[in-house]
């Protein structure tokens, strides 16, 4: 019963053994504690226990959308609260989200997708979202695949560099940290230099936007239409990739018709799909440069492996 908790993400958990039925109840089998905790929870009938402490993980925004007013049109502008860049810039570190209700459920998707150590304490509501998350990340199969980057980004550690990864993962450009540009990518980024002055990280939009027109919509590996809610990841590599979409508006609504497009002739796929039975890729097709094909509902998250 006890899954691999390093490979998944787990519920971190500190009410007292008498909330197990709770527990069952929502599907949740498997559990951290905290230390003091775990003597007492040892024995619990159909729930697997290990210890878990918060000291000295990272603790992660709750993964959502919220909607700003822009004030020269006074139109709600979707403004997309997710942690990848901070998961690439630490994948190393140990991380946790307070992610209430069916956030909860994306919080733990996200943390998969970027393969990170992460756990989710949650409340009541969250319980049955994330335990039926938790199953299906569980029937992903597969290791972990190397990310695809299109651009090698250079990292002082500096917070105007995180908003600039920041924005480079939510407008779904490709990118992987190198310690000295990697003349093998397509493009490197590096604050300070004559390409990208320090003063234009003051606003780190418009250098995103730049980013993105160095590197040419043709020369990127995966473009998402459709959606500003939806943030992709991309992994692997040869003859097989992955194709990961993450609805950040999922907690409240579903995003329709969501095309997206991969360099490279993927003419075989397959669609693993979160609360979506049924759902299959529309208007798939393969030509001498790109894959392209059309999700046509993602609730909240969704694996599309593609292989030649």
């Amino acid at each position: 019963m006890l899954l691999a908790l390093a490979a998944l993400p787990a519920l971190f958990w500190d009410a007292a053994p008498d909330t197990a039925p709770t527990l069952r109840d929502a599907g949740i089998v498997q559990i951290l504690v905290p230390r003091e905790r775990l003597a007492s929870w040892k024995g619990v009938a159909g729930i697997a226990v290990q210890p878990a402490d918060l000291e000295g993980a990272v603790k992660l925004l709750s993964p959502t959308v919220n909607y700003r007013m822009q004030e020269a049109t006074a139109t709600a502008a979707p403004w997309v609260v997710a942690n990848g860049w901070k998961l690439i810039r630490h994948p190393e570190a140990r991380y946790y989200y307070d992610a209430a209700g069916k956030q909860a459920a994306l919080a733990a998707a996200e943390a998969f997708a970027y393969g990170a150590n992460a756990m989710v304490r949650s409340d009541a509501e969250g319980l049955k979202p994330l335990a039926e998350m938790l199953h299906f990340l569980g029937m992903i199969p597969g290791d972990p695949l190397p990310p695809v980057a299109d651009i090698g980004y250079i990292d002082d550690g500096s917070s105007a560099s995180g908003e600039v990864m920041n924005l480079l993962v939510r407008d779904n450009l490709m990118f992987k940290l190198v310690p000295s540009p990697d003349r093998t990518l397509k493009l490197n980024v590096q604050l300070g230099t004559r390409d990208y002055p320090l003063e234009d990280a003051k606003n780190p939009g418009t250098l995103a936007h730049d980013v993105r027109f160095r590197l040419t919509d043709e020369k990127r590996s995966l473009r998402i239409y459709g959606s500003p809610l939806v943030v992709a990841r991309l992994t692997g590599s040869g003859a097989h990739l992955r194709v990961q979409l993450l609805n950040y508006a999922g907690a409240a609504r579903k995003v329709e018709g969501v095309r997206v497009r991969v360099l490279g002739q993927f003419p075989q796929h397959k669609l693993l799909l979160a609360g979506g039975e049924g759902v299959e890729l529309l208007d798939y097709s393969v030509d001498s440069g790109a894959t392209e094909f059309t999700l046509p509902l993602l609730s909240m998250y969704a694996v599309i492996d593609l292989s030649r």
